[in-house]
């Protein structure tokens, strides 16, 4: 079974929503009551034609059967995140909401080293937010730069050459987001 998802269990799942018996759906489907109890129960598998057919009977197709099949993951924990370091910029970026690129928004923890900084990023569609947790840092946006403290915020359209470099002494950690996704 792919990622653990019981393809039988969800047919009972929708099944039961509907009210409908094992016969009745076998009936509807013209399949025996034995070959869906079997399904239900993982002990056999069915062809792609006879999911559809399935699902047809149940009022859904494929894609939507699939597609809330594996619930999102909602919350992460550290073990999740997944980290890059770049040495020569002295920073690590934390993608603390794996596999991001396909939301609207892209949330990582970004620790700045003392004197450390981020890549400048061109300009491109979107918006962006950082939360400062500690330290501080100086935002580049085009021409202009803007100090932001520990407890502070920025805010800006990312139209312009944009990138954040820390303090000296103290380096900075932030919660940075952008939308949508750049990284």
């Amino acid at each position: 079974m792919n990622n653990g998802i019981s393809i039988g269990n969800k047919i009972k799942d929708l099944r039961t929503q509907k009210g409908l018996t094992q016969e009745e759906l076998a009936d509807r489907c013209e399949l025996s009551k034995g070959f869906i109890s079997q399904l239900e129960r993982d002990l056999t598998s069915p062809s792609i034609a006879t999911l559809v057919d399935i699902l047809m009977c149940l009022g859904t197709d494929l894609k939507e059967f699939f597609s809330d099949s594996q619930d999102a993951q909602i919350a992460f924990k550290e073990t999740d995140y997944f980290e890059k370091i770049d040495e020569d910029l002295k920073n690590k970026i934390e993608w603390i909401i794996p596999n991001a690129q396909k939301n609207m928004m892209e949330p990582i923890r970004l620790t700045l080293s003392p004197g450390g900084s981020t890549y400048p990023d061109n300009p491109h569609e979107g918006e962006e937010f950082g939360y400062i947790i500690s330290g501080s840092a100086t935002l580049h946006l085009g021409k202009k730069t803007y100090k932001v403290k520990k407890g502070e915020t920025f805010y800006f359209t990312s139209n312009k050459t944009h990138f954040l470099s820390a303090d000296n002494k103290t380096g900075a950690v932030l919660i940075w987001i952008s939308t949508p996704p750049s990284f």
